[in-house]
């Protein structure tokens, strides 16, 4: 897939709300498919952007914020998702990675066209940034291996709405085409 990114959204978090311990083991059981996606894109020169809530911090330094997520819940998370030095990492005060943050321009200078959705909550932040990029045109992929709730039934429900009203393609990390 030409003119495609991989967006890793709220990975790097603390996991400190009510239901942060049982987020936190979905999310480690999501981490791996997600890095395997992310190796696969950047084999093929896509960008990654990372997209993270601020944790009242308000400053893009992802070590800063990495130290202040990593706890017991999070640190064998974050130590295998960190970003790499040649990642976009940007932070946003709400739910979208779209709302209040440069996601969009730099997409439109990437002249992306494509989105790959993974990370964080998948009934909130992925579904609400989903709705966004639907609205904005992209055309999206959601792998269900690479997102994660609180909640399975809640997951299943925003996969839903993501494939039938935002009209993205639900599948497996390991079944999204390249070439």
């Amino acid at each position: 897939m030409k003119n495609t990114a991989l967006l890793i959204i709220d990975m790097i978090n603390d996991f400190q709300f009510s239901h942060g311990p049982i987020l936190a083991k979905k999310c480690e059981i999501i981490t791996n498919p997600i890095l395997q996606l992310k190796k696969k894109m950047k084999s093929f020169g896509c960008p990654i952007i990372y997209v993270n809530d601020h944790y009242q911090l308000w400053r893009s330094d992802i070590d800063q914020l990495i130290t202040h997520c990593t706890n017991e819940y999070s640190k064998n998370i974050i130590h295998k998702i960190a970003p790499s030095s040649d990642d976009y990492i940007f932070i946003k005060p709400h739910y979208s990675a779209f709302y209040e943050t440069p996601l969009n321009s730099l997409l439109g200078y990437l002249k992306i066209e494509n989105l790959i959705l993974t990370g964080v909550a998948g009934n909130i932040c992925i579904l609400f940034t989903a709705n966004d990029a639907h609205m904005r045109n992209y055309t999206l992929y959601v792998p269900e291996d690479c997102i994660a709730s609180n909640n399975d039934q809640d997951n299943i429900h925003a996969l839903k709405i993501m494939e039938t009203t935002l009209k993205a393609t639900i599948t497996s990390s390991t079944k999204i085409k390249f070439n």
